[in-house]
């Protein structure tokens, strides 16, 4: 019966497979394309491996690949959900099926597909590169094995604990996040490099001579302790991983006997207790302006909050806006300007403020009868941004000035910040008005077919004008550090950025709130195309 099930839910993983790729050309196509890239890639990987048997730290970059590749396949299930329709075992509920043999028949579909294969040339490549004997290939065996086995079952483990946030409104926020952290850890893996680059492997070492005792990487870790002779250790390390799988089918046995016998009440828990907050609204939506202008704050701070795409754009500019000045000076190769990103980045969230309202726009559009109304409009949303930027951006600003060492600075550059913030609310406010584009729901798309033209110009025809508009702080503050008393007059660009960035601002939502009024149908239209 066990073989069965098994049997019957690898052929149901394949025809999964199969069925999705016969939805589209272009789906073969990317999943084509993606199979190549992957393939070669590990290949690389695997001969890189090859060639670094017998380097010195060959040991210690095995067992910390293989403890970096463990963490890949445990948040994995976080962000991609819906990469593999097996995951969620709750489709299974209906079927007569007890949890012994079905943990066995997941876990040998969970072994079919790209990331087993390329997991299994990478511990392939990890054991050639340090064993040493024919006993060490013989445990190096044992140990390929054992380590897939501890991530397959270590990102099933995850999954069903976690299957209720993951199909959720969470879980999709999740999902939305998953670039950033992508785009995160590049930035970290980069730094890394570098600093590896310039100081060698053997930091290192101490690092590895811990994780070769964690599963799975105690498992690859056997296989060097066996090549120095080192029997009892290897097979203790052995042990530790098998420990590990155990326990992981364990608790994710567990996990899903739960799930199947017992009702999902969290959504119903999780919607009386939104209601009680809404009845009880508390907080910082009572220090709020009253009238309209509260109440446009509150609601854009609700999107950046609630909603996916939005809060995964707010999140995605402060992590990049903090970590390009901030990683640059670590490395002694920044300036202090470079603190003026953080403002660039978070003043790209004033651009198509309408897009995020989606065809719910139209509620909007009937509070809005005059230029009066869309200016109001217009300096709520303007306003809910600055409570988050203002403090984000002096606060980047005084985190690299410190990294650097350039106190006497740090006035002219957050005058020359909140300048650039600035210019780039005015440009945005117009910009919005002027080239609206619709945000998909769904999906990893940010703009809606058709309208990618719409979005560049918004964009980037914003950035440049933002840029220009800005020129008067940017020629002052570069007369000021090429003359000879300038330095002694820096501190007056605070003010005067400050002052600059308000007026401008100010002229820029007057600008743009009587376009705005008169183009409520096309950004209506515009907008919920999506």
């Amino acid at each position: 019966m066990s073989a069965d099930v098994t049997g019957v839910v690898v052929r149901l993983k394949l025809s999964l497979l199969r069925n999705g790729l016969r939805q589209s050309g272009g789906r073969r196509a990317a999943y084509a394309a993606s199979a190549v890239l992957v393939l070669l890639f590990a290949a690389l990987q695997l001969l890189g491996l090859i060639l670094l048997r017998g380097n010195a730290h060959a040991d210690t970059v095995v067992v910390l690949l293989v403890s970096v590749l463990a963490l890949g396949w445990a948040v994995m299930p976080l962000f991609f959900p819906g990469g593999d329709e097996t995951l969620d075992p709750t489709r299974l509920v209906m079927l007569p099926l007890r949890p012994r043999p079905l943990v066995r028949a997941l876990l040998a579909a969970s072994l079919v597909g790209i990331g087993p294969l390329f997991t299994l040339c990478l511990l392939t490549g990890s054991v050639i590169s340090v064993a040493r004997g024919g006993m060490a290939y013989v445990v190096g065996v044992i140990g390929v094995v054992l380590a897939l086995l501890v991530c397959v079952a270590l990102a099933r483990a995850v999954a069903a604990a976690n299957i209720r946030l993951l199909t959720s409104r969470r879980g999709r926020d999740l999902a939305v996040l998953s670039g950033l952290v992508i785009a995160v850890g590049a930035q970290v893996v980069n730094f890394g490099a570098q600093r590896l680059g310039s100081s060698g492997l053997g930091q290192l070492d101490p690092a590895a001579d811990v994780l070769r005792w964690v599963p799975p990487a105690s498992a690859i870790g056997a296989v060097e302790s066996v090549s120095e002779g080192s029997y009892g250790v290897g097979v203790l390390q052995l042990a530790l991983s098998t420990a590990a799988l155990a326990v992981l089918i364990a608790v994710w046995s567990r996990h899903l006997t739960r799930l199947m016998t017992s009702p999902d009440g969290s959504t119903l828990q999780a919607v009386t207790e939104a209601a009680v907050r809404e009845r009880t609204s508390t907080g910082l939506a009572r220090l709020l302006p009253a009238g309209r202008t509260g109440t446009v704050m509150e609601r854009s701070l609700r999107y950046v909050w609630r909603d996916p795409k939005t809060k995964a754009a707010w999140v995605t500019s402060l992590a990049i806006g903090l970590i390009v000045p901030l990683f640059n000076a670590l490395q002694g190769t920044g300036s202090i300007y470079f603190a003026c990103f953080a403002a660039g980045m978070l003043g790209i969230q004033m651009y198509n403020q309408f897009g995020q309202d989606t065809s719910a726009f139209w509620m909007v559009a009937m509070t809005i009868s005059s230029p009066r109304d869309a200016y109001v409009e217009l300096r709520g949303r303007a306003l809910a941004l600055l409570l988050i930027t203002l403090p984000y951006a002096a606060l980047v600003t005084v985190l690299t000035t410190a990294l650097l060492g350039d106190w006497p600075k740090l006035p002219e550059v957050l005058g020359l910040s909140f300048a650039l913030l600035g210019a780039m609310l005015a440009t945005g406010a117009w910009t919005s008005a002027r080239f609206p584009y619709s945000i998909p729901q769904d999906g990893y798309k940010n703009v809606a077919p058709g309208q990618t033209g719409l979005a560049w110009i918004s964009i980037f025809g914003g950035m440049i004008a933002a840029a220009l508009l800005c020129a008067p702080v940017i020629a002052v503050t570069i007369w000021l550090n090429v003359s000879e008393d300038g330095e002694a007059w820096s501190w007056l660009l605070l003010p005067v950025g400050s002052a600059y960035g308000a007026t401008i601002t100010w002229l820029g939502l007057r600008l743009a709130a009587p376009r705005t009024a008169a183009r409520l149908p096309e950004i209506l239209t515009a907008v919920s195309k999506g």
